[in-house]
């Protein structure tokens, strides 16, 4: 029987074979699926924001892309996934906003974005499917059994990855 995980906003979790995880309200924020295709380990992340604030320490580091990541793979390590068998689908970084002389405010769904991919890149995870910008908030689920990535939004519908 599947068990559905939910994954809050900064938050992140990694499940076995059987459980499923979804993350609802991506606007700006990115929904990161982790999958080892052989254990069939996946983990899903939802960052609101690209890089951990060093001079902060208390931050939580499931809010950002570059320590959300890191963690989530040590999670799925412990669990039996190989790094280099995990694959990564992403859904979010929407801009959301209209903002007038504060690009940086209002493009932070592709800084997410961006942020994210880098990350990948670094730790060598190919992306294997990718649902991110225009301008529409989405709900991620993610499915462990076959690595699929259903992602539902009001202005596109559904689609799976």
């Amino acid at each position: 029987m599947s068990n559905m995980v939910t994954i809050g906003i900064s938050d992140m979790k990694v499940v076995k074979e059987g459980d499923s995880l979804v993350t609802y309200a991506l606007g700006s924020c990115v929904g990161i699926c982790l999958y080892d295709p052989v254990t069939k380990i996946g983990g899903l992340g939802h960052i609101m924001l690209p890089n951990y604030p060093q001079n902060n320490p208390k931050e939580n580091p499931h809010r950002f892309a570059d320590t959300c990541i890191p963690a989530m793979l040590d999670e799925m390590a412990k669990m039996g996934a190989l790094r280099q068998r995990i694959v990564a689908k992403i859904a979010g970084g929407a801009k959301m906003f209209e903002v007038s002389g504060d690009s940086a405010f209002g493009n932070i769904g592709a800084r997410n974005v961006e942020a994210v991919k880098n990350s990948l890149m670094s730790f060598h995870i190919p992306i294997k499917a990718e649902d991110t910008g225009l301008n529409y908030g989405r709900t991620v689920f993610f499915y462990t059994e076959n690595g699929s990535m259903v992602v539902k939004s009001f202005a596109n519908g559904v689609k799976t990855y």
